[in-house]
């Protein structure tokens, strides 16, 4: 007879303790400094270098005009009506201060848990001592679908920026079929015809075929996800230096934009400051969301840290800080420079506002600063999601074989190499589009699951010993979950489906292996 208790049976966080330094001690060798770095290079991602601009001239739907058939005024209107987006203008600023506020409820019970439970897992760990096996796994499957999914989307970008930056720099050039997906391919093709131009990138567009099938796939992101992964085997002291280094060239290219952007400013485009009014700095708030997921990476490298109680803490809320200041500052800097208005569809707008200031060098460094903080993130959250995996693997819902570390380098490297396949081979070949929005829906589960977590533990583990408490409980823990579902619902209904035909299939695992196995 089944022992359907096992669904909700928590663990005191003691066992958790207990159980991590029984399985094979990781390798302790992670300071503060180490944290906020690695919180610093997981959250200054692609998002500052690719959506601020979009999200401050915001959208005019003009979409059902590219289809005859749905090219009527009572379409338009029902599309400007449930998708246009007023633009947040110069007020993009606050947009990313309500962002980092969002972000800042769910870092403060994220720290206090880090503190109590100084265990990897993340989410997952801190799940289980407060809601229960099922409700842990379920978490757990969130966790691996915001890093996958996240890290597809990363290398996949991070592919289409080294091309282009080696053609300018080197004036080399791989054929189309080796740097892109194959639907993707077509579509380039296409465009290709149409802009003559679009081809200087290339070597050639001509796809091969096997047994009558054209084939394309994206070798650059199987190389990056390689290199991440080789660097992730070896040890976390290494992947801890060579994600200073990386992070080092990313800051220097934003503080270049800002210092030398700031003598470019004219002041008369910051005004009006906020033309979308309200509305306008709300829907800033949901794009740039994106900018801010990956400082609670930091909480999966507990078990690595050498005083995680004051440690973890600090390097996460440290990390979101040091961030917010950083966007801020590139957002004033960057609607300074030139109107607002002229970011509509611009995937790079700083390299744009270079361009425009006729600065060559400023334009090449953010490219190679674009580059670096890409790979920056997909370090970061590749170290992240084998020590999930190792955490899940150790209570027996996948196998234990994935919790293993490494004789020498004492790295989880089973679960590593696993992940570096799954997001190398779906990197390859997947047109990401927009599956990317899911990393957004499940990270913002996550973390109104942990503000939740930390209402529980107030009460039934009141004992356990904190490093860190969350201020103005019940407060802070409520904001955070109210935020994070508020958020969620402002998401499109198709990525609704996507993410519960994700978590139906996670059930699907859990009863059918881990309710057995745990």
């Amino acid at each position: 007879m089944a022992n359907w208790s096992k669904l909700i049976q928590t663990k005191s966080p003691d066992l958790m303790v207990d159980e991590a330094s029984h399985s094979g001690k990781l390798k302790q060798s992670l300071g503060i400094i180490d944290l906020i770095a690695f919180g610093i290079g997981a959250t200054i991602g692609s998002g500052i270098f690719a959506l601020v601009g979009q999200a401050a001239a915001g959208t005019s739907l003009i979409m059902a005009t590219t289809h005859n058939w749905l090219n009527t005024p009572v379409v338009n209107q029902l599309l400007h009506v449930s998708f246009g987006r007023a633009p947040a203008g110069p007020s993009i600023v606050l947009s990313f201060v309500l962002a980092a506020i969002a972000c800042g409820f769910a870092a403060l019970c994220y720290a206090e848990l880090a503190s109590m439970i100084p265990v990897s897992g993340s989410a997952y760990t801190y799940a289980y001592a407060s809601l229960g096996q099922f409700a842990a796994w379920v978490i757990g499957w969130n966790l691996i679908l915001e890093y996958v999914v996240g890290n597809i989307a990363v290398s996949i970008s991070w592919s289409e920026h080294f091309i282009k930056l080696i053609y300018e720099l080197f004036s080399f050039k791989l054929p189309l079929y080796l740097t892109t997906n194959l639907n993707d391919a077509n579509l380039k093709i296409k465009a290709i015809l149409d802009n003559h131009e679009l081809r200087s990138c290339y070597s050639s567009i001509d796809l091969p075929t096997i047994f009558g099938f054209h084939i394309a796939f994206n070798l650059p992101a199987l190389v990056i996800v390689s290199i991440i992964t080789l660097i992730l085997v070896l040890g976390v002291k290494e992947s801890a230096i060579a994600n200073k280094i990386i992070l080092s060239i990313t800051i220097t290219a934003i503080l270049y934009f800002i210092f030398y952007g700031a003598t470019q400013i004219n002041t008369h485009n910051w005004f009006p400051f906020a033309p979308g009014g309200v509305s306008g700095i709300l829907g800033g708030a949901g794009i740039v969301f994106f900018s801010f997921i990956g400082f609670d990476a930091v909480s999966s490298m507990a078990e690595e840290t050498k005083n995680p109680q004051r440690d973890l803490p600090l390097g996460m809320i440290g990390a979101l800080s040091i961030c917010t200041i950083i966007y801020s500052l590139v957002a004033l800097v960057l609607t300074g420079i030139k109107p607002y208005s002229s970011y509509v569809g611009d995937s790079a707008p700083l390299a744009s506002a270079m361009i425009l200031c006729h600065n060559h060098l400023g334009n090449l460094l953010i490219s190679i600063g674009a580059l670096s903080s890409m790979t920056s993130v997909l370090l970061v959250f590749q170290l992240g999601l084998p020590r999930i995996v190792m955490v899940i693997a150790r209570d027996g819902l996948v196998p234990k074989v994935f919790a293993q570390l490494h004789p020498k380098f004492k790295t989880p490297y089973l679960s590593t190499i696993l992940m570096g396949v799954v997001v190398a081979g779906f990197a390859i070949f997947m047109d990401i589009g927009d599956a990317a929005e899911l990393t957004n829906i499940g990270t913002l589960f996550v973390f109104a699951l942990v503000c939740l977590g930390v209402l529980i533990l107030r009460k039934t583990a009141k004992q356990v010993k904190r490093g860190f408490h969350c201020p103005f409980v019940p407060l802070i823990p409520v904001l955070g979950i109210f935020t994070c579902f508020l958020l969620m619902l402002s998401l499109q209904a198709k990525v609704w489906i996507y993410y519960l035909i994700y978590l139906v299939f996670g059930v699907v695992i859990y009863f059918s292996y881990g309710f057995k196995k745990s």
